[in-house]
């Protein structure tokens, strides 16, 4: 029977390479394949991996800090159109890295796109101060003509200078520094969780600097000092380059891509749905009728993987919201900020800085969170998760645009005085911007509490080779939080004839907005505590849940039993020689 021979040739080689698989170390850097990289390289890479994200995160918050304000009185544009801006900006510069990683994998390829992405990113940065510091700063001439940039050539290359910034960000943030760059696949739940809060600490005290340094200077000082922007962008750009001439860009392991997670669902839901029409269903979890044996076109490890993913979802779908209330930082508080009183002792702050108010909370709630978590995963049978954190997090979130709704009302009640940003005369309230502090410290707080853990559930409760997928599905969601947060900005502001959402805030009901927002935060925090028991445990050991589930992993148990019962068969005293024959 030739068929028979084939297929038993087929599962031992099948077998065969399972038993390798389990044997085989785990891939590394692409340097020297089977070769462990020296520790001075590894060291120099970590260096180089660590000095791109910061460099990166220094232009990504050097453009967002003063948008706002750039948009309103330099491009005249109304206040909840600078708001949406914003957030669209940081909403694709959140998305790309997903798409980039993609390109890089299937169609371009890494080093290469790693090429394109820096020079969009220092096009990008470029291009910014050129819109953003007009030419009559630089360029006098003799008969003192100021040569200006029109309006409607100032918005095109202000918007391409956008969009090119954050396709950069996006190839930088997928290629060069991606989460699996630091080797996490050995780390426990009490490493991981450490490791994305110090993590976070560190791209956060980056944050804090870039606030306080170049929003004042493009605000105050000399605002042709903005091209410390691109500036930084080159030399990230030589550092990654170095990278690339070291072949010390990570590439990860193809084991699993977006493309066929989305697949598997699609697949899953078109299967499902002609068999509930006409057969009926007849499977444990709706996923399964993407698989062969079912009438799907994917394998069952490709399905078992999906399934782990798909317990994510809830929580992802929880964060749009809290990551909608985030964006408030960059977009309502900055325009509560910027019609505030900024003077203080003779001195203006510049409107970014009061972000630094909610990034202390985290720079002083990390220690103390090491410690807590330190004592809580040093008991065993304490069972702890981080979804108590996710839950005091939200809350926190709803409570700080609650306070926010409040401030506002109270902001009115002072008298209106003239103060002078960008060179421009506003009319702001006389009410000191450090009244605004407590709702900046309760996100700040809320950011402390819910970014690490949402990171370390997304990273630790699917299989090692889920992993990436994981992180970009999380990207994903954050993604729409942000434009969440603009459909929100634009839906109040046309559903009101703009009074929830003004351009001046003392004309309109800015608090009421506020208000709205934290409502549907409170609901979406008691969503979120009805669904937290499911990702409580955090020791179980989802790769070898998942491999056992394989077929392949099945037949090596089955293979090894069988052996074990023949020896046993062969040593058994109890039975005797007719027995055994």
């Amino acid at each position: 029977m030739p068929d028979a021979d084939r297929r038993d040739t087929q599962e031992k080689g099948f077998l065969n390479h399972m038993a390798d698989k389990e044997q085989r170390p785990l891939p590394g850097r692409s340097s020297q394949a089977g070769k462990l990289p020296q520790p001075e390289k590894k060291l120099q890479e970590a260096v180089c991996v660590l000095l791109v994200e910061l460099c990166e995160r220094f232009t990504f918050f050097g453009i967002v800090c003063n948008m706002i304000l750039f948009c309103t009185v330099k491009l005249g544009y109304r206040s909840y159109q600078a708001a949406i801006v914003n957030m669209c900006f940081v909403g694709t510069s959140t998305l790309t890295p997903v798409l980039v990683g993609w390109l890089a994998e299937y169609l371009v390829g890494r080093i290469k796109l790693v090429c394109i992405c820096m020079f969009l990113h220092f096009l990008g940065t470029a291009l910014l101060p050129v819109v953003s510091f007009p030419f009559e700063d630089v360029y006098i001439d003799r008969r003192h003509v100021l040569h200006t940039l029109p309006k409607r050539e100032q918005k095109i290359v202000f918007y391409f200078a956008l969009l090119t910034a954050s396709l950069g960000i996006g190839g930088i943030r997928a290629i060069v520094c991606p989460l699996s760059a630091y080797s996490l696949e050995d780390c426990g739940p009490k490493e991981l969780l450490s490791f994305f809060n110090w993590f976070h600490w560190l791209v956060n005290l980056n944050s804090a600097v870039v606030f306080v340094s170049i929003s004042y200077i493009q605000q105050s000082v000399a605002r042709n000092l903005g091209f410390l922007i691109p500036f930084v962008s080159g030399l990230m750009a030589m550092i990654t380059i170095h990278m690339v001439r070291g072949e010390m860009i990570y590439k990860p392991k193809a084991d699993g891509s977006l493309l066929t997670t989305f697949g598997v669902i699609f697949s899953a839901l078109k299967t499902c749905c002609v068999r509930y029409r006409y057969f009926g269903t007849g499977v444990t979890n709706w996923l399964d009728h993407a698989k062969e044996n079912h009438g799907g076109q994917y394998s069952e490890t490709q399905v078992e993987g999906t399934k782990s993913l798909a317990r994510l979802f809830p929580l992802f779908a929880f964060q749009i919201l809290y990551r909608t209330c985030i964006m408030q930082i960059p977009s309502g508080y900055y325009l509560q900020t910027m019609n505030s009183n900024l003077h203080f002792s003779g001195f203006v702050l510049p409107v970014a800085a009061m972000n630094v108010i909610s990034i202390v909370p985290l720079l002083i709630l990390v220690p103390i969170l090491e410690c807590i978590n330190s004592w809580l995963f040093s008991s065993k049978d304490s069972g702890h998760s981080p979804t108590i954190y996710i839950v005091v997090g939200h809350l926190s979130a709803a409570l700080s645009v609650m306070v926010a709704g409040f401030s506002e009302i109270h902001r009115k009640h002072f008298p209106q005085v003239e103060q002078t940003l960008s060179e421009e005369v506003l009319l702001v309230s006389s009410m000191p911007c450090f009244h605004l502090a407590p709702q900046y410290i309760l996100l700040g707080v809320a950011e402390a509490l819910v970014t690490p853990s949402c990171s370390l559930l997304s990273f630790r409760l699917v299989p090692e080779r889920m992993r990436g997928i994981s992180m970009h599905f999380l990207a994903l969601f954050n993604g729409a939080g942000c434009f969440m947060g603009a459909f929100f900005v634009q839906t109040a502001h046309a559903g009101t004839q703009g009074n929830w959402f003004p351009h001046l805030l003392h004309e309109g009901k800015l608090e009421r907005f506020f208000f709205f927002l934290a409502s549907l935060m409170v609901v979406n925090t008691l969503g979120f505590w009805t669904i937290a028991h499911r990702y409580n445990n955090l020791h179980q050991d989802c790769t070898n849940e998942f491999r056992g589930s394989l077929p392949g992993e099945k037949l090596l148990k089955h293979e090894k039993a069988i052996k074990r019962y023949n020896t046993v068969l062969e040593s058994s005293p109890i039975l005797s020689p007719m027995e055994k024959t």
